[in-house]
């Protein structure tokens, strides 16, 4: 089973970044931008990371693609996706490059919604939630794209029982 870390907008956070690091066993990291941190800072180790617009560290990327288990992802902040207008600028771009999996931040706001052949996934923020009351990540397990599993978490590692999906691509 392939198991995949996401979140965004830590805004600085350094020791909630380790501890959340140390306590799931995942083969990979995303962190969709808003670190505060430099590229280069051991917090940062493991994850394939953006530029948000709080960032100041200009050698992280304005967006990743990286395709893991037959899944495509676009890794990006939003912010120049215009995500807190709606998501049809970050759905145009994904389509461009052939992703299904669309990760972003930005909004600080946790959740997933399925698009036709798109998952679109908001881990929130670890520092600063909006909507919600609980600072979120998610993990993202799958073994066949026809069973994707979708989990929230806080920052304390407790599983948030309403922000759970199961998605079918």
């Amino acid at each position: 089973m392939t198991k995949v870390l996401i979140l965004s907008d830590s805004h600085g956070l350094t020791e909630e970044l380790d501890k959340i690091k140390q306590r799931h066993n995942v083969d990979y990291r995303f962190h969709c931008g808003d670190s505060e941190l430099d590229l280069d800072e051991n917090e940062m180790d493991g994850f394939y990371t953006v530029i948000g617009n709080c960032d100041h560290d200009i050698r992280y990327p304005e967006e990743q693609t990286l395709t893991i288990g037959g899944l495509t992802f676009l890794i990006v902040h939003g912010h120049l996706h215009q995500v807190k207008t709606n998501l049809m600028h970050i759905s145009y771009r994904a389509e461009e490059l052939g992703a299904q999996i669309i990760c972003f931040g930005h909004t600080h706001i946790a959740g997933a919604e399925q698009r036709g052949d798109q998952l679109l996934i908001n881990p929130g923020s670890i520092r600063l939630p909006r909507v919600r009351k609980e600072k979120t990540y998610a993990i993202m397990e799958w073994e066949k794209k026809e069973n994707i599993l979708l989990r929230y978490y806080t920052t304390e590692g407790e599983l948030v029982h309403n922000l759970q999906y199961e998605f079918t691509l």
